[in-house]
């Protein structure tokens, strides 16, 4: 009978050094694979998807091939509080799961886009390194659409007006009560909570836009660490690498605060390591197809690793070190106005900050402007900024927290 060999014991040098040599290429092969995904991806990416506003009906039609040619399974997980189906697709069959889910609140989508083009690429790419990686290492677990009632109307909340990332604990949509179950059944050791945050968000005391931020939530108010929780800032750390390769000054970190009824806490609590991920803003993109982007490169390199398992290597100083989110962007900032509210008082000079709204009515999407401050702006920063060169602002058009048009914003100010 011929003896199994044992390299360890035969040769020890060797093993060492061919462990170290894999190491070494595939950490290495994670920023390249990064790379070329990034390169690549508008040959790889879902053509159809145009705009970040689309219903559940829509999301349907592009993830049905994908369906019909056996590239993700789908199963029906229950309907949402206004009838819609809500299903989970699963790709690969490998033994560590992962579990992601998106647009939990219905107005944000930008990481649903970046699904259906991981989908996409599997589709056409069934040979790729991480394609074959992730099919025969992982199960992904993916819900792309959670509040489909809510994307119906591109808002928030549920069709029963919950914020569903407060129903943790509560459960009392029928949402909750799926995510929850979901993640109960099949116990992933993996998760990713996919969400948008606020454009106007900014890095540190930077004036850079957030474009990402991302977060290993908490599970107690001492935001203490635990096994699930390091492994957790492991893989934010790695997905934190990937970042900083494309958008090295507008990477940020979520308040780390315990939200006791959010879902990204519990899941954290209940055993898989999830990380959030909220993508923001990014100049002259407001259908956010390059967030859409780096969120497609970035889970895709990131499951790439924990496939591979080089996750357990990441450094987790590459995301405790990330600058916490802030504050201080507005849509448009109208610098070196003067303003003089009444004739009882002296003209002082003041900057405007004015965020843009949107709204659909009848079917369409109609825009304001909403003044958000008068004063000292200057720690501030916007997508755009004007110079009021000493213009005198229309005391009958401004206020705080006043709705204008943008008709009326652009007479705000008199030469």
């Amino acid at each position: 009978m011929k003896r199994s060999r044992n390299l360890f014991v035969e040769n020890p040098p060797l093993f060492f050094l061919l462990t170290t040599i894999t190491f070494i290429m595939t950490t290495h092969a994670q920023p390249q694979i990064a790379r070329e995904l990034f390169d690549r991806y508008d040959k790889d990416k879902h053509e159809s998807i145009t705009s970040r506003r689309f219903t559940q009906s829509q999301l349907l039609e592009w993830l049905k091939p994908y369906v019909e040619k056996n590239v993700v399974a789908a199963e029906s997980l229950g309907t949402s509080a206004e009838g819609r189906t809500i299903s989970l697709y699963t790709f690969g069959a490998g033994p560590t799961k992962v579990f992601l889910w998106s647009q939990m609140h219905g107005d944000e989508a930008t990481a649903t886009m970046a699904l259906v083009d991981m989908f996409n690429f599997f589709s056409k790419n069934p040979d790729h390194a991480a394609a074959r990686a992730l099919r025969e290492k992982l199960t992904l677990l993916v819900i792309p659409m959670l509040n489909p009632d809510g994307a119906e109307r591109f808002t928030r909340r549920t069709g029963q007006l919950i914020d569903m990332n407060r129903d943790a604990l509560a459960l009392v949509t029928p949402e909750a009560k799926i995510l929850k179950a979901t993640r109960e059944r099949f116990q992933p050791e993996f998760g990713f909570n996919l969400h948008d945050q606020d454009p106007r968000y900014t890095v540190g005391a930077t004036k850079n836009i957030s474009a990402i931020a991302l977060l290993a939530p908490a599970t107690n108010e001492e935001r203490s660490d635990n096994a699930v929780r390091l492994r957790a800032k492991k893989v934010a750390a790695s997905l934190a690498e990937v970042m900083r390769q494309f958008i090295p000054a507008h990477l940020a970190k979520w308040d780390d605060a315990f939200e006791p009824r959010a879902f990204g806490d519990n899941i954290q609590k209940w055993g898989t390591s999830t990380v959030l991920i909220e993508s923001g803003g990014w100049l002259n993109d407001p259908d956010k197809m390059f967030l859409r982007k780096l969120n497609y490169v970035g889970l895709l390199t990131t499951l790439y690793a924990i496939a591979t398992e080089t996750i357990d290597d990441a450094d987790i100083q590459a995301y405790e070190q990330i600058p916490f989110n802030t504050k201080y962007a507005f849509d448009l900032l109208i610098r070196n106005a003067q303003l003089k509210m009444n004739d009882r008082v002296p003209a002082v000079r003041v900057d405007v900050g004015v965020n843009f709204e949107e709204m659909m009515m009848n079917g369409a999407v109609q825009r304001s402007a909403r003044i958000m401050d008068v004063g000292d702006l200057s720690i501030y920063t916007a997508y755009e900024v004007r110079d009021a060169k000493g213009g005198v602002i229309d005391t009958a058009k401004v206020g705080i927290e006043r709705v204008i048009s943008f008709d009326d914003l652009n007479r705000l100010i008199n030469p």
